[in-house]
């Protein structure tokens, strides 16, 4: 709620704070007076566009402060949460526009965009008039206004599950659809592969192995030929080891024989050396002929070039390739699987869309029941507003799936018709400012319960109406005050009658020049200014009897 108004040095206004209490508060005075310069401050307090022409004449800047209060729970508190300002319930904001065009914002003291305060300003504050009236006349708000209506909050939770649960597995089928689809591109590239590394049989620690091998063989001639350089020492018939070894044990048996055997250990010592030298030079034989065989060298290498080749081809190393054949098996196990698990998938989407056009023809239904009520209420106020020969509908349209959102399928808009015969057309659309301001009367009454926000002003919502009409439109006004915050600008005295509050806005001769200013009227002013409205500059006894009796019936209605 719209609890006080600081303007300063805008147009004609010097200096004027102003208090606001809940209920309808009316505001009257001549023409010019300056009621619209009142909501000008207001509007570039909300976020409007700041004209330099608001500016007072030999001012370097205008401000506005506005201070608002209300719930927690308020959607503001929302807002103000999401970009990170502290929100206790209360809210100030003021606004400076200075003569060369510059604005500048400020939310409790805190610097922030004009945006962002103009997304502030139409969650508090809607102004109708001849020439403004801000969200119903957006197509884009007219779904969740009905949506408000009907009450409807429990079905639209359980619509947007349903969505996202359908936008879900859209994504989870799309992917894995992605997903095989590279696969299927890459399959003859795995199939060739596993079976080209299912041929070479890569192992672990293989290359080590091999690479140890080969060195080996590489230095079997240098073994070949120190195994028989040996074999020679030990063996040549003229001057080897065995020969000399054998010679001597000849003469130590002799020699046994001549001392009575008391060398039989000695002797026995030697053929026992004799006979291990002989047979290392048999192993060492064998050992050459061994080492000799180079026959396998070929085959190490081409092992060796094949594995490092496949390595190469797969950009791994060659004790990776084990691991590689295992990765490529599963891949092609996955493949043949994921065709059945995509149309798991797809059937789960199919699912979860028709769950979805289930909870949404649910909303679809329950909309068109309130559009009935809405239309049929809203067209039991419009014979007492004068628009009796005027139409109203919410006309409820399907989207196309391509449009289909989390709130269901369905277009809502509210089209008019002022004239019988004439064709229906979206409300923005109304030529007649006055028959416009009446049309969001009309809604507003109906729509006061549902309607989150708590201020609204009316711009000569009366505008070329009197009598009945007039008495109409305040007495609707006043019933709209029991839910919010109501703010008119008037020119009749029925409608002014109706106010809880009553402002006097006037113009007044200063030494700094003609500067507007606001009087707060009560008792016998506030029946004064009503007289006034009855007959003009002079007030007569007659128009003050009048005034007081409709004072009167107007608190009792």
């Amino acid at each position: 709620m719209l609890k006080s108004l600081s303007i300063r040095d805008i147009v004609l206004i010097q200096k004027l704070d102003l208090e606001f209490s809940d209920g309808l508060t009316v505001l009257t005075g001549e023409t010019g007076a300056g009621k619209s310069i009142l909501l000008d401050s207001l509007s570039l307090a909300l976020g409007a566009r700041g004209d330099t022409a608001l500016v007072r004449p030999g001012a370097k800047e205008a401000s506005v402060t506005a201070c608002f209060e209300f719930s927690v729970s308020h959607p503001v508190g929302a807002l103000l949460s999401a970009q990170g300002y502290d929100f206790d319930g209360g809210l100030i904001i003021r606004r400076i526009l200075g003569k060369d065009g510059r604005s500048r914002a400020f939310l409790n003291d805190t610097p922030v965009s004009v945006g962002f305060l103009k997304t502030i300003g139409d969650s508090l504050v809607e102004i109708h008039g001849q020439f403004a009236s801000h969200k119903l006349l957006n197509p884009a708000t007219h779904r969740e206004t009905l949506d408000s209506y009907g009450n409807i909050g429990e079905k639209l939770i359980e619509c947007r599950h349903a969505f996202e649960q359908w936008q879900y597995r859209i994504r989870e089928r799309s992917d894995t659809e992605k997903a095989l689809i590279r696969a299927k591109e890459e399959e003859d590239f795995l199939r060739k592969s596993v079976q080209d590394l299912e041929k070479l049989d890569p192992h672990v620690d293989e290359e080590e192995a091999l690479v140890a091998r080969r060195t080996r063989l590489m230095n079997s001639e240098k073994i070949v030929t120190a195994l028989g350089s040996v074999y020679q020492s030990l063996s040549d018939e003229d001057s080897g080891s065995l020969k000399i070894l054998g010679e001597a044990l000849s003469q130590l048996e002799r020699a046994d024989d001549l001392s009575g055997g008391d060398l039989k250990k000695e002797t026995a010592q030697l053929a026992e050396a004799l006979t291990s030298i002989s047979d290392l030079a048999q192993e060492l034989e064998q050992i050459q002929e061994k080492w000799g065989d180079v026959s396998e060298l070929p085959a190490i290498d081409d092992r060796l070039f094949a594995l490092r080749d496949m390595a190469r081809k797969h950009q791994v190393s060659i004790s990776e390739l084990p691991d590689l054949l295992d990765k490529f098996k599963k891949e092609l196990t996955g493949l043949e699987l994921g065709e059945d698990a995509l149309t798991d998938l797809m059937k789960q989407e199919g699912q979860a869309r028709l769950d979805y056009i289930s909870k949404a023809e649910e909303l679809s239904h329950l909309r068109t029941e309130s559009a009935i009520r809405l239309d049929t209420a809203v067209e039991g106020e419009l014979p007492a507003l004068k628009l009796g020969k005027a139409t109203f509908k919410t006309d409820i349209q399907k989207l196309n799936e391509s449009e289909w959102m989390e709130c269901g399928f369905d277009k809502v808009s509210f089209l008019v018709s002022t004239n019988k015969g004439m064709p229906l057309s979206p409300i923005h659309k109304i030529a007649s400012g006055g028959e416009l301001a009446r049309f969001m009367l009309a809604l507003k009454v109906n729509l006061s319960t549902a309607d989150e926000i708590e201020t609204l002003v009316f711009d000569e919502v009366d505008s070329g109406v009197g009598g009945a009409v007039a008495d109409a439109v305040g007495a609707r006004l006043k019933q709209l005050a029991h839910n919010h915050q109501v703010l008119v600008v008037t020119h009749s005295p029925q409608v002014a009658a109706y106010g809880g509050s009553h402002f006097k806005v006037q113009k007044e001769e200063k030494s700094e020049g003609v500067l507007t200013s606001v009087s707060v009227l009560f008792g016998d002013s506030r029946q004064e200014e009503i007289a006034r409205m009855l007959s003009g500059e002079k007030i007569t006894k007659t128009a003050l009897t009048m005034a007081g009796e409709l004072l009167d019936t107007c608190l009792k209605k």
